[in-house]
């Protein structure tokens, strides 16, 4: 029986998951909202403002929908899952009371505490005056968080006490704000994914990504510069370890509140001379690291979403190619800052097996395509090796026609060096 299904987003993470769906034999009927002209290739794009619950289930029952995959944060924290589950139709991320693993940092630090999750040491604050004198208490360096969604950049790393006070006065200006202020934790980070299905957890690929906007990993955080699958740092035992103390405690912890946890939980991890310990929990795909997953993902997907929407994973184990997969961002001049919407981008490369170039803020305009964003285009390619997969990459990106976009030149060089 073939499935209807409804893809939400519009982003890289949302092409990826359209390509690799497109490509399953179970695939009915395949629409996406809003999408983008790369999703366009493969679904048929509907106007549908998924902020509004109301016409999503309309949709979704008008068309005989069987499964809605929600892409991006936005829209899981705000509780479209709930709404669809309540028309009775399966979605594959979790609810509303499940996405606070992302949509509240504070609220994921506490469930660490109840659950003896290790984690960096931490306080809340909702008052300026308080946090402030907790910070010159501890001194830095010192990590502040926005305790809501901030799109990857609700995270001060201050090296400076006055830094991490400057942080503060920024995110506690608005009535009902928080944040958390947190010890620094050293080492290198890891991203670990897992399907969930509310009581199992499915080891779902590593990854490591770029969040600095310039080379060296220097300048302003950004949602994500590139990044690079499997992370060479995960070793069995690691990955193991990861999930006896992190991910497990954290789907029995969910369980027990009566918030089960089903969709992909995304852990960002630090591997600290005491072992791994939760950086934050995400409650989607990781973007651009969705890109490199997908890229080495042998299984059909959409039985695996089906099982995690449905509850049920029970039996299912991901094939992987052995082959690494880098994706390099492609950018608007002027990212993360202010930057010009509407340029063109005059051509993109015919790709090879093994490569693609991913839409992540694009339009078109007649037969045009117009940059939309600011992070635009992932060119994305597997290799033999990480080596061989960056050249391939970067191969692509030399050809792409886009005089008004920028990439960082070193991406996967950590995995490169062999750090």
């Amino acid at each position: 029986m073939k499935t209807n299904l409804l893809l939400i987003g519009s982003g890289g993470r949302e092409h990826a998951l359209a390509c690799k769906l497109a490509s399953s034999p179970m695939l009915g009927r395949f629409y996406a909202a809003p999408g983008n002209p790369g999703i366009g290739e493969h679904a048929e794009l509907v106007s549908l403002d998924f902020a509004d619950h109301v016409a999503v289930v309309e949709f979704c029952t008008r068309n005989e929908i069987d499964l809605v995959v929600v892409g991006p944060e936005v829209p899981l924290v705000a509780g479209i899952a709930d709404a669809l589950e309540k028309a009775g139709i399966l979605v594959f991320g979790p609810s509303r009371a499940a996405a606070q693993l992302e949509g509240s940092k504070g609220f994921t630090k506490e469930l660490c505490s109840r659950a003896n999750i290790p984690t960096a040491r931490y306080r809340r604050f909702n008052n300026v005056e308080k946090a402030k004198a907790y910070i010159r208490s501890e001194g830095a360096p010192i990590v502040v968080k926005a305790d809501g969604l901030a799109a990857g950049k609700g995270v001060t790393v201050a090296e400076t006490v006055d830094e991490a006070l400057a942080a503060v006065e920024d995110w506690l200006t608005e009535p009902g704000a928080e944040v958390v202020v947190e010890e620094c934790l050293t080492g290198p980070e890891i991203s670990v994914f897992c399907l969930c299905d509310g009581k199992i957890a499915v080891p779902f690929g590593t990854a490591e990504d770029h969040k600095r906007a310039y080379d060296g990993d220097k300048g302003p955080n950004t949602g994500g510069m590139g990044a690079y699958s499997p992370s060479g740092l995960v070793t069995p035992e690691l990955l193991s370890r990861a999930m006896d103390d992190i991910i497990y405690p954290t789907l029995r912890e969910m369980a027990e509140a009566a918030m089960p946890f089903k969709g992909i939980l995304y852990a960002g991890l630090m591997l600290t001379a005491d072992g791994p310990k939760l950086i934050e929990y995400n409650v989607r795909f990781g973007d651009p690291e969705c890109q490199v997953l997908l890229m080495r993902l042998k299984s059909d997907l959409l039985p695996m979403l089906l099982g995690a929407a449905k509850g049920d994973l029970s039996g299912v184990e991901p094939q992987w190619s052995e082959e690494p997969a880098v994706t390099v961002v492609m950018a608007s001049n002027g990212y993360p800052g202010s930057y010009a919407r509407g340029t063109h981008i005059r051509h993109l490369p015919p790709v090879a097996d093994g490569e693609k170039i991913f839409h992540a803020g694009t339009r078109l305009e007649g037969d045009r395509l117009l940059a939309d964003g600011g992070r635009v285009l992932n060119v994305t390619a597997r290799g033999a090796t990480v080596v061989e997969a960056v050249s391939k990459a970067y191969k692509l990106v030399s050809k792409v026609d886009w005089p008004d976009g920028f990439c960082r030149s070193d991406i996967a060089h950590r995995a490169m060096s062999g750090k």
